[in-house]
């Protein structure tokens, strides 16, 4: 499970550090073979390991396929996705077209959201984490509605 925040920079190649406790996640001690899968996600990167990311392909063969929205979600959240292999020093390389889409140049915000991780531009991440804040009433109102007491 990823979770967590932590603040890093992509260097002027474009590579991430990855934080050592999602690299193990993603990789045991082996990081010889390590991939992860990146796609946009609601204003960041969405990384994913790849089983976890079949898993995602997989429900999403499942949908109906004529489906106006489906296809408009698969064109993003699909069409969108490289692969990135992890080297050895636990760094992805960021395609420069995924950093161009949402604004990702040096300070990012690395966050965890249990079978994925978000790759954010920091002042983006910082407007949408006040803006979450400002709502953490109503939030946690509506997942009580899905039985999740909080």
């Amino acid at each position: 499970m990823f979770q967590g925040k932590f603040e890093h920079t992509i260097d002027e190649k474009g590579r991430l550090a990855l934080p050592a406790a999602f690299r193990r996640l993603l990789s045991g001690d082996d990081l010889d073979d390590a991939s992860v899968i990146l796609t946009i996600a609601d204003r960041c990167l969405a990384a994913y390991s790849i089983p976890e990311w079949q898993k995602k392909v997989e429900n999403l063969a499942k949908l109906p396929q004529f489906d106006a929205r489906v296809t408009a979600f698969k064109r993003l959240f699909i069409g969108c996705a490289q692969e990135c292999p992890i080297d050895k020093a636990g760094r992805i390389l960021v395609p420069m077209d995924l950093r161009r889409d949402v604004n990702l140049q040096k300070d990012c915000v690395v966050i965890g959201q249990l079978d994925k991780i978000e790759i954010w531009a920091a002042e983006r991440w910082h407007t949408c984490f006040n803006e979450m804040a400002d709502q953490a009433r109503s939030i946690s109102a509506a997942l009580s509605e899905f039985g999740i007491p909080l």
